[in-house]
């Protein structure tokens, strides 16, 4: 796709889009977009407007159903999400204002960890208002990996070639453990699958959630496996274990459902088996080591 995405013609077509939408929202391009991402699965154009920049992101075919959950989201969470300003879901095209600076480069600034609070409620959030949604994201191609799912899933994960032996021994374990957190009877619900430092961003002091492209329907409490294991319990300083991350799990459990206390007793086991959500969820476009690190995290808690 990559150089789909660097095709001239292609690249008119899609400037041609952006002129368009621009103008139906009374706003005008003041110069050249600027091509600075460009992956195999979905690039992305800063473009100049007279009132600032806004967004482009095209998608790959796999991905394309992130237009449609970027719409979504603009309706039930727009607080949480930059504002849409045009979509295409057949083509998995979009075009949003400007969601601020990366939070990755903040918390390097302010050497302070506690945005992390309203970011963790804004998942919380999320799920809760996106439970309605489910059926019309799956029939736009959002991944199922609900419990009913994620076994089988795993296993034919664990069963490509170069994969540790121990990764196939777990296939009962990871059975037994979507069963087991199916008892707490929580709705399976959009979540982000790889919510990290460089996926929010800061416009107006509020932390907006973006790049939904690995989205799944899944158990929303999976979602903060990378978020508190991945990123926030190594502090600021890249340390193992630097962070406390209970207090971060209390505080989206407040936000999800707070008359269930026992919810708290569901999360170790959703965090290890969050990780085997990434790793099912993470195949098709990355590299097989980012996927054997996830596994690691599942078996192991490390990498």
């Amino acid at each position: 796709m990559e150089e789909q995405w660097t095709d001239p013609e292609w690249l008119a077509s899609a400037v041609a889009w952006i002129d368009d939408r621009l103008a139906a929202a009374a706003r005008r391009r003041t110069g050249e977009p600027d091509q600075g991402h460009v992956r195999p699965w979905a690039t992305v154009l800063r473009v100049p407007t007279e009132t600032g920049s806004v967004w482009f992101k095209a998608n790959a075919p796999e991905l394309r159903h992130e237009a449609m959950v970027t719409l979504l989201l603009s309706r039930r969470v727009p607080d949480r999400v930059p504002p849409l300003i045009a979509d295409d879901p057949d083509r998995g095209w979009m075009l949003m204002a400007d969601g601020g600076r990366r939070l990755r480069e903040l918390v390097a600034e302010e050497r302070d960890l506690s945005r992390w609070d309203d970011v963790v409620e804004g998942a919380a959030d999320i799920a809760r208002a996106m439970e309605p949604d489910v059926d019309e994201l799956l029939a736009a191609g959002v991944p199922d990996a609900r419990l009913a799912t994620l076994p089988d899933r795993y296993a034919a994960l664990v069963a490509m070639d170069g994969m540790e032996g121990r990764f196939r021994d777990a296939v009962p374990r990871v059975r037994e453990m979507a069963e087991e957190l199916a008892t707490y009877g929580v709705t399976e619900t959009l979540q982000h699958d790889d919510l990290h430092d460089g996926q929010v961003f800061v416009r107006d002091d509020r932390q907006l959630i973006l790049d939904w492209g690995d989205a799944v329907i899944s158990h929303p409490f999976f979602t903060l496996s990378v978020t508190l294991e991945g990123v926030v319990a190594w502090g600021l300083d890249d340390m193992e274990n630097a962070v406390d991350i209970e207090p971060l799990i209390d505080r989206y459990l407040r936000r999800y459902e707070p008359d269930r206390p026992e919810l708290r007793d569901a999360f170790p086991l959703a965090l290890r088996l969050g990780w085997a959500c990434r790793a099912v969820n993470s195949t098709t476009l990355e590299d097989p080591e980012s996927t054997r690190t996830r596994l690691r995290m599942f078996l192991d808690g490390k990498a």
